[in-house]
């Protein structure tokens, strides 16, 4: 028989995140326990990487140019699953804790991140578009990494923090734990998370996906309406 391994018992504070108008970001508390067979905890403290990974979507990324004095779309890439959020907090730097292999088989950091290039691509060319999505999705917040983000009390129970930015995506998130030791994963869980919007912004999303021609008929109208009312009050001011 195989000697028995640990075994991580994750928890979330909120199993949904609600988005209403007033929704200016929030914190995500992902939190557990380490349960070691008959009880033995190890003399060295295991080290835990949490990720948290948003719905997957196809995107095209676009790179500008300034071509004869002008900034133009020069160059394009498609990528067929790149995770709309991605957050990883760890007890250590990931390269600390994993070599480069194993951490790409786990997608453990952002430069571990399989963002499935579209067919015919280019390596060099893919690694260069891949390098620019992941920046520019860093720098809107939705991309990130805290090689100091979990808190290990007792090699038994730990936690950590995710910022969830005011413009997430919505959809069905997965937050996954890793608990890793001599470079090694040694257990996996994983809990799901709901973001979604609610009342007026729920509405307004349900109409345009399901209703897209009449979707934008109404907003071009209303942008026309508007206009005419901000021209009438000024009309009538001077």
């Amino acid at each position: 028989m195989g000697q028995a391994k640990p075994v991580l018992v994750p928890d979330v504070s909120a199993r949904r995140i609600e988005i209403r108008y007033s929704f200016t970001g929030a914190q995500l508390l992902l939190f557990g326990a380490i349960l070691y067979p008959k009880g033995r905890i190890p003399e060295h403290d295991p080290d835990i990487a949490v990720v948290l990974r948003g719905p997957v979507q196809p995107i095209l990324v676009r790179e500008k140019q300034k071509i004869a004095g002008i900034w133009m779309n020069a160059d394009s890439a498609r990528f067929r699953s790149a995770p709309s959020f991605y957050a990883v907090a760890s007890s250590q730097p990931v390269s600390k804790l994993l070599d480069e292999r194993t951490a790409a088989i786990y997608e453990i950091g952002l430069q571990n991140l399989q963002l499935s290039p579209g067919s015919g691509a280019v390596p060099d060319r893919a690694r260069h578009f891949e390098a620019g999505l992941i920046d520019l999705r860093k720098r809107r917040g939705v991309y990130y990494e805290d090689p100091r983000g979990v808190e290990i009390t007792e090699g038994v129970l730990y936690r950590a923090r995710i910022s969830i930015p005011s413009q997430v995506p919505v959809g069905t998130y997965s937050a996954e734990t890793f608990l890793i030791q001599d470079g090694r994963v040694l257990a996996v869980a994983t809990k799901d998370i709901e973001i979604g919007k609610t009342g007026f912004e729920r509405w307004v999303s349900l109409v345009a996906r399901r209703h897209e021609g009449l979707y934008g008929i109404a907003a071009v109208l209303m942008s026309l309406g508007l206009g005419w009312a901000a021209a009438m009050i000024f009309r009538r001011r001077f």
